[in-house]
């Protein structure tokens, strides 16, 4: 086995990057403060409203914002150094966790005065400014990693952070919520995001990859959309995760399995929001030392079909172990989808094109999340939680088989190092 060879199969390699572990650092600390941020306040408008709905809302709030100015995120992206977008959106992060910090307060008066609609409005800003954050993080992670051979391995570790803090967030968010009281979980979410601040400004400028076809704004949004839909991996893999996402998502529900169903209270719920983390860090270690490349496209086929069983039966149980096992399920097939699609991405999107690909992924996947929360609330309003869980995922069940029948070249997906940039 050649150097270069042995480089390349080094689960540590991107970890041996200074750059690259700030950059996960940062990661961590915001990703922990928005799942302590998600818990305390899925639980405290719950509590406020006692209405079902009102956590669909929640997700509703986040993903219009998102939706709206993912397109003209991703093009700033790639016209401005990815760094100082980071930087001014983790600021705004930081002033939305204040505000909901300062909530809390008896000085404050605002919540007794308007109920939940000043929670929704920091949310509706959160809004913003992730969706200016996804395209600019997606597309700042290379440029720290020279070697493009070293990109699934960047993935796997940026995940398994990503998923780390999945997994300790929720728990640390229920545990402070239910121990400490909510003043000392919204303090814990602001530090982390003034952490995460700190180390993103510690990271050196990039200059912006070389555009070999300049282009004005509205035919550069065109090229990049042009790019995703014509390209048949790309876009079945992205359409595959989008569909499961939005009918097999049962995170938004949670609190009401918490309080309704299993019946264990802001503590139990931090640790079902914790659960799918925990299979998803355990397989993408896995992965940082066992690579999926041949077969890449059927085990995400059916790792997709994994994950809408696992809801299924999730949706069923009124065991708090059953349904914690279930979910920690569902985190680990999820974990081998997401690191899949992340890594054919990077791979075969061109350097100064990838803030418009990661915008046009982030309408499709992310801000799928807050859409499949509001139809998991709105469906659970009409027919109760524990029927819009099982018809979720048996839907989920539907996408795939469909999917596999008519998506042939996501079938015979290979990630080889052989793949290049289309």
């Amino acid at each position: 086995m050649d150097a270069k060879s042995t480089r390349r199969h080094d689960p540590y390699a991107v970890l041996r990057l200074p750059e690259f572990r700030l950059y996960i650092s940062a990661r961590l600390c915001i990703t922990l403060a928005m799942q302590i941020q998600a818990v305390i306040v899925g639980w405290q408008i719950y509590a406020i409203t006692d209405d079902v709905f009102s956590l669909g809302l929640i997700g509703l709030a986040e993903a219009i914002p998102s939706i709206f100015v993912s397109l003209y995120a991703g093009y700033l992206a790639d016209t401005v150094p990815r760094k100082q977008i980071i930087v001014v959106v983790v600021g705004v992060l930081l002033l939305c966790s204040l505000a909901l910090l300062y909530f809390t307060l008896d000085i404050s008066r605002v919540l007794p005065l308007y109920g939940v609609l000043p929670i929704y409005a920091v949310i509706f800003i959160s809004g913003i400014a992730r969706g200016f954050m996804g395209p600019a993080v997606f597309s700042f992670m290379p440029q720290l990693v020279a070697d493009k051979q070293l990109y699934a391995n960047a993935i796997t570790w940026s995940s398994t952070t990503w998923q780390a803090a999945s997994l300790v967030g929720p728990a640390l968010g229920g545990l402070v919520y239910g121990f400490y009281g909510i003043t000392a979980a919204y303090a814990l979410d602001a530090l982390l995001v003034l952490l995460s601040f700190t180390a993103f400004v510690l990271i050196g400028g990039k200059a912006l990859p070389e555009n070999v076809n300049p282009q004005n704004m509205v035919e550069s949004l065109r090229s990049g959309i042009r790019f995703v839909f014509g390209n048949q991996v790309i876009l079945n893999a992205i359409s595959l995760d989008m569909f499961a996402v939005l009918f097999g998502g049962a995170v938004a529900l949670l609190p009401v399995f918490a309080s309704d169903i299993l019946l264990v209270g802001p503590q139990g719920l931090g640790f079902l929001r914790a659960a799918p983390a925990v299979g998803s860090v355990a397989m993408a270690v896995w992965m940082a030392y066992y690579p999926i490349t041949v077969k890449a496209g059927k085990i995400m086929l059916w790792c997709v079909a994994g994950f809408g069983l696992s809801l299924i039966f999730f949706g069923l149980s009124t065991s708090f172990w059953l349904s914690l096992v279930l979910l920690v399920l569902s985190g680990a097939f999820d974990s081998i989808s997401v690191i899949i699609r992340s890594t054919l991405l990077h791979t075969l999107t061109p350097e100064y094109m990838k803030g418009r690909v990661s915008s046009v992924n982030s309408i499709f996947i992310g801000s799928s999340n807050e859409i499949g929360a509001f139809r998991a609330g709105a469906m659970a309003k009409v027919m109760g939680a524990v029927p819009s869980v099982v018809l979720g995922g048996a839907i989920t069940l539907l996408v795939v088989g469909i999917t596999a029948l008519k998506a042939d070249k996501l079938r015979k997906l290979d990630l080889t190092p052989e793949m290049e940039v289309v």
